[in-house]
């Protein structure tokens, strides 16, 4: 269980006013901010993004947690969550226009920034497929009322009544016949709140006579991938379904295999560093984290709250940017706190292709990372997890004994050669030995 704050608050606020035993008896509970406010402010306590970020004591009863007006909430096994679907890999190539000077496209740090960008680009409009599409609304603003039906884990639906809840959007654009809200992220996830989609909607689709399109945007590493949904049943939270999804570029995105091979040719093999060898599986995570950090400095548990990891992930996560030189660990004041190193802050400078030819160099670098990519490309496959553990067990690693922990690290390698691959577009297919 992660040791934070919110979790030891939940713990006491779940014994003092024995939720468990009134959600199994009523099948919801009702929580107040005053209530909460006393143990922690309710503003810290009832943000959970992601599955991840639920306490623990939410987790083990499946319940999550939605705001009914603007002092409280109901806890309930809600299927709250949705999980993100990868329909197109294509990359769009979009023009930037040569008169704005506003907008640094090469850094983009925040949400707005990267909304701003979608929108004078042309992204949005190609994305949306309406005319004359001009911002009109963002900010907070307040729900209104409405009531829906949400499913439970146990498989029954519930209603739920809201009446003037707080909602935020971050951009809302009209076009002719459209009104698109969007939800921004500049984090990658596995799975995202409905609720940041459904209240917004479920206002303005009493409010204007246009279509509303609900649509949800994730910037990170110069790609920016935009989600368009449609709740099909508009009084039902979970009739949500994916009507498509895309992904664009204003910077040359463009990466063959002959420059991965250029790369390979100048490496020097590197001594592995006296850190954990990574157990982190998706690099794109990897590069997104490092991209956070360019922010600002984090905390261990500013990542596990904030962001969708779990405790053990973020250990795993950010041992992998130190792995490969790209974040610091300190200790200062009893906490553990991350920050890019300069070669970190070096690489969140270069443009798109640079960047991820030089994650490339850096992940190559190290000698079991180079074999196996070698032997990929040699037999056309992704080597075996037996012919990956072998190379492991000549590659002079730190700290990896056990037949168990070479085997779950072998699906990192695994993992990065992957994404390399997937750079040039080349599909390997798993040998599936």
């Amino acid at each position: 269980m992660s040791d934070t704050k919110n979790e030891a608050a939940w713990m006491r606020l779940f014994e003092k006013h024995k939720i468990l035993e009134k959600i199994e008896k009523h099948g919801m509970f009702e929580i107040t901010s005053r209530q909460i406010n006393e143990f922690r402010e309710a503003r810290l306590m009832t943000k959970f993004d992601y599955r991840k970020n639920l306490p623990e004591v939410f987790k083990k009863n499946k319940l999550a947690i939605l705001p009914i007006t603007r002092g409280s909430y109901l806890i309930s096994q809600f299927e709250a969550y949705k999980d993100f679907e990868e329909t197109d890999n294509e990359i769009i190539k979009v023009p930037f226009p040569s008169n704005i000077e506003s907008i640094d496209y090469e850094n983009i740090t925040s949400e707005s920034t990267a909304l701003n960008c979608a929108y004078v680009s042309g992204i949005l409009a190609d994305f949306i497929e309406d005319e004359e599409i001009l911002p009109t609304v963002s900010g907070r603003m307040s729900s209104e009322a409405f009531n829906f039906l949400i499913k439970t884990h146990s498989g029954s639906d519930v209603r739920v009544n809201v009446i003037n809840s707080q909602i935020e959007i971050d951009g809302g654009y009209e076009g002719v016949e459209t009104f698109s809200l969007i939800e921004a992220k500049n984090s990658l996830s596995d799975d995202f709140l409905i609720r940041q989609l459904y209240y917004p909607y479920r206002l303005w689709r009493n409010k204007v006579s246009k279509k509303v399109k609900p649509l949800f945007l994730v910037y990170s590493n110069g790609i920016f991938t935009f989600y368009e949904y449609e709740f099909q049943e508009p009084e039902n939270y979970n009739s949500l379904t994916l009507v498509k999804q895309k992904r664009y570029s204003i910077e040359e995105t463009e990466i063959s295999l002959e420059d991965i091979l250029e790369v390979v040719n100048r490496i020097r093999i590197v001594n592995e560093p006296e850190v954990p060898f990574p157990q982190a599986d998706s690099f794109r995570r990897i590069i997104n984290l490092c991209e956070l950090l360019n922010e600002t400095e984090l905390t261990r548990d500013e990542i596990t709250a904030n962001y969708d990891f779990d405790p053990r992930q973020t250990n795993y996560y950010t041992d992998a940017g130190r792995y490969l030189g790209l974040i610091n660990k300190r200790k200062e004041g009893g906490q553990i706190i991350f920050s890019l190193t300069d070669e970190g802050l070096r690489l969140l400078r270069l443009k798109y292709k640079p960047r991820q030819l030089r994650l490339v160099e850096l992940i190559l670098s190290h000698k079991v990372f180079n074999e196996t990519f070698k032997l990929c490309l040699s037999q056309g496959a992704m080597p075996s997890k037996d012919e990956i553990v072998n190379i492991m067990k000549h590659s002079n690693l730190y700290n990896v004994k056990s037949k168990d922990t070479y085997y779950r690290r072998a699906s990192t390698i695994s993992g990065w050669i992957n994404w390399i691959l997937e750079l040039t577009r080349l599909s390997i297919h798993d040998s599936g030995k």
